[in-house]
């Protein structure tokens, strides 16, 4: 029978490592010793893609400088190709939160792409005379520059999703704005009445809201394109030929079609986060503004007929074991789940950064695991917002309507034309007898009847069409 494990080697000792496995010693004493969160690095298929494309660029530049026989820089760009485009994600097992600032990750990598480029040459793997994971796949690299340019592609790929989505919920607001356009509401400050709008208004304010954070997001992702590739260890590029960093640099854009520029000062880009601390703010800016928009489709549809009551959200499932007929928002409640996690991990990001000592941060992959977590869940969000909810909203057009002249709210309007006092006193009038503001005033001999039904025309009250001349106070 073929043996089922084969022996390495490295600095603590021999270890058996499975026959089949395509990752070695390294991985394999990283999986005893980080069983942290249940979960593999390949979770993050982007991670693992940005990896390869990392040790592809490095090989090229190695290749071009003459620093990696043809053969074998071309055996490791093959394998790099190959899990660029999904093939063997089940080899990356490290847990991704670990010690070591990422050096697990980093050796994982370096194995799978080493055996693989094995196989290319004909060679069985753990042949590492022929391909070694650090001699060849590692060669002018350390984890410190591999591991964090990794991660900010990734996030940057995460990010490019997270924007499709978000853009795709914008649009969801905006169609509802647009069938929204012509229902009047009343408009609450402090959850009183304030003063008249439209439901189409309000459903703007929650795509213009998508769109500032889809522009916060573009910066973000600028920043993440900063590489300290070719720096090595510390930012100081010891092992590192003069040109490696400009060459690997420039095939990394190539590859990922990202515009990844070297850093500017290699040691400086290899102990800051502070990119990694911009984004994971961004990312709560969204995730609080999405989960005030989720709290307003709560509010707003709370009922059916002891709450708010303006709009129906989808009924999408059974929202009680024990209450027959019930309806619960869980769309909107998921939402707001995922931005409390959001929330929680911008915390983990902030105490992670600042926890870097010298010239490292050893604390990245914690870092990483955290922002792909939020850039995952949050795009699941949107999706599941812009497709499971937000088309599906109805208006209760009569109900609205009958609020806004019932409120006495349009006392408002008549303030400019009849003075704050006597506005006041009507508004008490109408509160305390349950009559409606125009009919009152009429009465009183406020104003005449056509100067009400212009001043409250809806046009005029919701700000969309300016008052003729002679209504205007002076």
């Amino acid at each position: 029978m073929a043996p089922t494990t084969r022996v390495e080697h490295d600095l603590v000792g021999d270890k058996e490592v499975p026959a089949d496995a395509y990752y070695g010693v390294h991985t394999v004493r990283a999986v005893e010793n980080f069983a942290i969160t249940g979960s593999a690095i390949a979770q993050f298929p982007d991670l693992i893609t940005s990896l390869a494309a990392v040790k592809q660029a490095a090989a090229r530049a190695n290749r071009d400088l003459g620093l990696l026989p043809p053969d074998i820089a071309g055996a490791i760009i093959g394998a790099c190709e190959e899990i660029g485009s999904g093939r063997l994600h089940e080899q990356f097992v490290v847990d991704p939160v670990q010690g070591g600032a990422g050096t697990s990750t980093n050796m994982n990598a370096n194995e799978v792409i080493a055996n693989r480029a094995l196989e290319i040459l004909g060679h069985p793997r753990g042949r590492y005379d022929v391909i070694h994971p650090l001699d060849h796949v590692n060669l002018g690299q350390s984890t410190n520059d591999v591991y964090p340019t990794a991660v900010r592609l990734a996030l940057v790929a995460s990010l490019r999703r997270l924007g499709a989505s978000l853009r795709a919920l914008a649009t969801a607001f905006t169609a509802k704005a647009t069938e929204f356009d012509d229902v009047l509401k009343m408009g609450r400050t402090q959850l009183q009445d304030a003063v008249p709008m439209t439901l189409g208004q309000e459903f703007t304010t929650y795509a213009v809201m998508i769109d500032e954070d889809l522009r916060r997001l573009d910066e973000a992702a600028a920043l993440l394109l900063e590489s300290n590739l070719g720096g090595t260890a510390i930012g100081t590029r010891i092992n590192g030929h003069p040109r490696y960093a400009e060459l690997a640099c420039r095939h990394l854009a190539d590859i990922s079609g990202e515009p990844v520029r070297p850093a500017g000062d290699f040691i400086e880009a290899t102990q800051d986060c502070g990119a990694f601390v911009q984004l994971s703010g961004v990312l709560k800016r969204v995730a609080v503004k999405l989960s005030k928009t989720c709290n307003d489709l709560r509010l707003m549809s709370s009922g059916p007929t002891a709450g708010f009551g303006e709009i129906n959200l989808p009924p999408v499932q059974a929202g009680s074991s024990i209450m027959p007929g019930k309806v619960n928002p869980v769309i909107p409640e998921v939402v707001n789940q995922v931005a409390f996690e959001v929330i929680g991990n911008d915390l983990t990001v902030t105490m992670a950064a600042e926890a870097g000592q010298l010239q490292l941060n050893a604390f990245e992959p914690v870092i990483a695991y955290s922002l792909l977590r939020s850039l995952t869940h949050l795009r699941a969000a949107c999706d599941t917002l812009a497709t499971r909810c937000v088309p599906g909203i109805t208006a209760n057009r009569e109900h609205l309507h009958d609020t806004v002249h019932r409120s006495i709210g349009l006392v408002t309007a008549l303030a400019p034309h009849i003075g704050y006092a006597a506005s006041t006193t009507l508004a008490r009038r109408a509160l305390a007898t349950g009559r409606g503001i125009k009919e009152l005033a009429t009465e009183a001999g406020l104003l005449t009847t056509e100067q009400l039904d212009t001043i409250l025309r809806p046009e005029n009250l919701t700000g969309r069409t300016p008052l003729p001349e002679a209504l205007v106070m002076p």
